[in-house]
């Protein structure tokens, strides 16, 4: 039998709000850039009735949740191929919740897109929990699409956080090969601190200067990027070491940048790394006005 050699798909997820939209648009450029096809994914998620409950939901609910998907996933359609009209679309919806299927989906995907807000009046106050979800159980790469999703230039650079962890390592390939396929800058970003809660101790004796520790970092950072740039010997790499918060100042290097991308390890090398996606990821969710890509180890 012969092999499949065909590049694995984007996966968008898609729930009728306007921000899925701007996510799947986002995922078809995507997709025309790596060459690759895009599946649009919708959970029906039915809610569960309590067992002890002597009522059901009706049958028609459920066929209800089915075809407000299937419209859902024929706008989303439609807005991709306004967009990238040459990239090939399926469509497919699953009952289940959306932090599953995507998971499931992301298993053959090379990378899952979602929007930062989905449907309902709370659902701001859960940015992030279907991307910590996946991001936290998949290898392949998570985008969250925050802002209006609009293009950016092809040269807008892309921001990298570097942190020395293996998910920051993986990050930071991601991020080259995304400025290689889009001829862009890269813009890799060392934070420093002393002790605080988004990055735990750091690994530096506290008896030295400023200047000493901030030469130390300079060093980190030339040793993560040199394999990289060995691979990628074509992109522009700008390097930053900053003492600061690390969310402030990914925040700030891109805004001042004008940064079409923010791409970051799922988990950092704090006391706190092992338990999900950390503070800093969790502090771009919510703060930040343009994509976050949320690479995994």
């Amino acid at each position: 039998m012969a092999e499949d050699t065909a590049p694995r798909p984007i996966v968008a997820g898609v729930d009728g709000s306007s921000s899925a939209l701007a996510a799947a648009t986002w995922a078809a450029r995507e997709a025309a850039l790596r060459q690759t096809s895009l599946l649009l994914v919708h959970a029906c998620d039915v809610p569960a009735v309590h067992p002890r409950s002597p009522v059901s939901l009706p049958r028609s609910y459920a066929d209800a949740l089915r075809l407000y998907g299937d419209d859902w996933l024929r706008d989303a359609q439609s807005a991709v191929a306004a967009a990238e009209p040459d990239v090939e679309v399926r469509t497919a919806i699953e009952d289940g919740h959306p932090g599953k299927i995507l998971i499931d989906a992301a298993a053959s995907a090379q990378l899952v897109v979602l929007g930062s807000r989905g449907l309902g009046g709370f659902s701001s106050l859960l940015i992030g929990s279907v991307a910590v979800a996946v991001a936290s159980h998949t290898q392949c790469p998570v985008v969250v699409v925050r802002g209006d999703g609009l293009p950016s230039l092809a040269r807008d650079p892309i921001v990298a956080g570097v942190d020395g962890s293996l998910p920051g390592d993986r990050a930071l390939g991601y991020a080259f090969e995304a400025a290689a396929l889009r001829d862009a800058p890269l813009i890799a970003v060392r934070a420093w601190t002393y002790a605080t809660t988004e990055i735990g101790w750091p690994a530096v004796p506290m008896a030295v200067s400023d200047e000493e520790i901030a030469g130390n970092e300079r060093r980190l950072l030339g040793e993560s990027l040199a394999p990289w740039r060995e691979k990628f010997p074509d992109v522009a790499v700008e390097e930053r070491v900053v003492a600061g918060r690390p969310v402030r100042t990914l925040l700030a290097e891109a805004e001042t940048a004008r940064a079409q991308l923010i791409v970051v390890g799922s988990r950092g090398r704090g006391a706190l790394a092992g338990l999900g996606l950390g503070s800093v990821n969790q502090g771009l969710l919510h703060h930040a006005d343009r994509p976050i890509a949320i690479v995994g180890a």
